[in-house]
């Protein structure tokens, strides 16, 4: 059992050396690889039980495969199958045979190199997802490709641990296994554990959580989720099974479930805490000691392997079909040994298949090619940043062809601008800093410019002194202020209408000057909410109402707020008493509603509000009048019940 003191060291390790390997943008799997090596046996030793941590630390990665398979139903698994099994074994098998082949040329015997082949093809899961995680990459097409090849290593781990005793070359072993029953009884205890999985997670979970998040306390229900993780992680691991992949296929068969976001949020905690501690045992298990026997074979074993296994990763990219700019990302997420490997290395030197010093130096080789991971994710980011700057594109030659509107930044929020604009007869000048945007652009007819927007030469090559109106639409929140500062310096009767990301950029603007400023997400935002309200019933002209009201109101209090942006206390208040003012204004309505005999709403009257509203806002609601209020109608064109029908509330 790990004692205090051990969890001292271990927090203190953590806390240190991630802290220190963030600040050097290394990534926090680095600092926590790092601590452990510091801690470690062959390093300052210390802590005193290394096996109590390592068995603890392993339920991270369950707990992550549980998370990962609360993402994915059986349809997504299903649609998945070509790129897991399809994709997966192209890649297991490739790796396997060059690397096992460069392991049999180095002497390893012909059973010791197909084990040690197959393992150092695995790679981590825990590494690569996250890894993928801290890059926002795990929905991208790389990162779905990198995830069905990880979930196929999972499920190939398992034939690989029951290989090796069949392959044992010493007597031991393969009478160890004979005694442990008939050949039959593994594959049958296999599949009665993955059909308890299937059935616990379809049929019985949700009968057993309903209660217990009844109680409406939330540490039980978190101690049930906990229970229900580790369980079926024992269960497989009694029947010879990864527990990472029944934790998996539980969280799928829990994924459509109305627990699936109670549970991620319960988990999260745990998960991060114990996935830290398992990179603090990887690097526990770095015996610096083979560097003073075996300095040459390290030497050359190490940087070798990865050079290898990314090799093949990325002749492999292209027909796993990964994007051409994104191959080298893919081969270094998985270039890395996997955890399995230290199970597959230990079994094997038992089993008399890696003699020598080939186990520890194989498993050495699989938690350096761990740590190498950040570092190596590091330097291709910085290659491709110097390619990117060896091949900068020329900037466009701008012509001011008198166009009285500048749109700077041409994405998803400029387009729509732009080809607003465009579609009404208007000519504009547009300048982005894709060039791989704006050829495409370009083939639709557009007239696009490259160029770095936020300079004013280029501005003024542009036109902007004679130019009415500059829309600012550039993802970058401060380039975009910048920009907004400068032009009002330089062209004062310019005209700015610029996009704000969210309320603080919004704020930004303003208080520098900017007269319009919309923020990208809000009226779309406030278009859903008007469409929720009216499918739980409320006629189509309130909820339009509502939004409205909700609309110039939430103006209205940033503005006031602008003055006392600075002060957090102050702006916290206003913030409270204007949401409690717009809660007595929507009461009052609702009071106004009943005193004309309009009884209002209720969720269970959805559907027959929607079958006595029309569904073309144009035709249910008028427009508003020049104050932005909506005109009432009692006609039942309006899409208000009249009053002698209304539901009782």
């Amino acid at each position: 059992m790990t004692s205090a003191r051990d969890l001292l060291v271990y927090l203190a390790g953590a806390v240190v050396c991630v802290l220190v390997a963030t600040r050097l943008r290394l990534g926090a799997i680095l600092g926590y690889l790092v601590a452990g090596a510091l801690i470690g046996p062959f390093a300052l030793h210390l802590v005193s039980d290394e096996a109590a941590a390592k068995g603890v630390s392993e339920f991270g990665i369950v707990l992550m495969l549980f998370a990962i398979g609360l993402e994915l139903d059986v349809r997504q698994l299903w649609g998945m199958r070509r790129s897991v099994f399809g994709g997966g074994t192209l890649q297991v098998g490739a790796c396997s045979l060059v690397l096992g082949g460069v392991l049999f040329g180095a002497g390893v015997p012909w059973q010791g190199a197909l084990v040690a082949g197959i393992a150092l093809a695995l790679s981590s899961t825990a590494i690569a997802m996250r890894t993928l995680g801290e890059r926002s990459l795990e929905r991208t097409p790389t990162g779905r490709t990198a995830f069905a090849i990880l979930l196929f290593q999972d499920i190939a781990a398992i034939p690989l641990l029951a290989l090796v005793p069949a392959l044992s070359l010493t007597p031991v072993v393969a009478g160890a296994e004979h005694a442990a029953g008939p050949a039959w009884l593994g594959p049958l205890k296999a599949l009665g554990a993955l059909a308890a999985v299937v059935v616990v997670g379809r049929y019985l979970t949700r009968p057993i959580l309903r209660p217990i998040a009844a109680t409406g306390v939330r540490e039980v229900f978190t101690a049930a989720a906990l229970l229900l993780v580790l369980g079926v992680a024992e269960l497989m691991h009694l029947a010879g099974l990864s527990m990472a992949l029944g934790a998996f296929l539980a969280g799928v068969m829990l994924a459509s479930s109305e627990y699936r976001h109670a549970l991620e949020s319960d988990l999260e905690p745990f998960k991060g805490l114990l996935l830290g501690l398992f990179f603090i045992t990887v690097g526990m298990s770095i015996d610096f000691s083979l560097f003073l026997r075996r300095p040459l074979e390290l030497a050359a074993l190490v940087p070798g392997f990865i050079v290898v296994k990314l090799a093949v990763l990325r002749l492999l990219a292209r027909p796993l079909g990964v994007d051409a700019r994104q191959r080298w990302l893919f081969a270094a997420l998985v270039s890395q040994g996997g955890e399995f490997a230290f199970v597959v290395f230990g079994l094997a030197s038992e089993a008399a298949l890696l003699p020598g010093d080939w186990g520890p130096m194989l498993t050495l080789t699989v938690a350096l090619s761990m740590a190498s991971t950040p570092l190596l994710l590091l330097v291709l980011e910085r290659l491709e940043l110097r390619r990117a700057g060896q091949q900068k594109k020329i900037y466009d030659a701008i012509e001011d062809e008198g166009a009285k509107i500048l749109i700077a930044g041409f994405g998803r929020f400029g387009q729509i601008v732009g080809r607003l604009l465009f579609a009404s007869g208007l000519k504009a000048t547009v300048l982005d800093h894709d060039p791989e945007a704006i050829d495409s652009l370009r083939r639709f007819g557009f007239r696009v410019f490259y160029g770095d927007v936020t300079r004013l030469d280029l501005l003024d090559k542009a036109g902007a002194a004679r130019a009415q109106v500059l829309v600012i639409a550039i993802d970058d929140v401060e380039a975009g202020v910048a920009l907004a500062a400068s032009v009002q310096k330089e062209y004062p009767k310019l005209r700015i209408l610029a996009r704000a990301r969210n309320v603080s950029h919004y704020a930004e603007l303003r208080r520098l000057g900017v007269e319009v400023v919309e923020r990208e997400t809000f009226e779309s935002a406030l278009m859903l909410g008007r469409r929720a309200l009216e499918a739980l019933g409320c006629p189509p002209h309130e909820a339009r109402e509502r939004a409205v009201k909700f609309r110039r109101h939430n103006v209205r209090m940033l503005e006031d707020l602008l003055h006392e942006w600075d002060d957090m206390t102050r702006r916290v208040q206003r913030a409270r008493a204007a949401s409690d003012d717009l809660e007595q204004q929507f009461e009052r309505d609702r009071q106004a509603l009943e005193e004309r005999g309009v009884q209002g709403w209720h969720m269970q009257d959805a559907a027959a509000a929607r079958a006595a509203a029309p569904t073309d806002d144009r035709a249910s609601s008028p427009p508003p009048d020049a104050t932005g209020a909506q005109p009432s109608r009692a006609s039942s064109a309006s899409g208000v019940p009249p009053a002698g029908n209304a539901p009782a509330k």
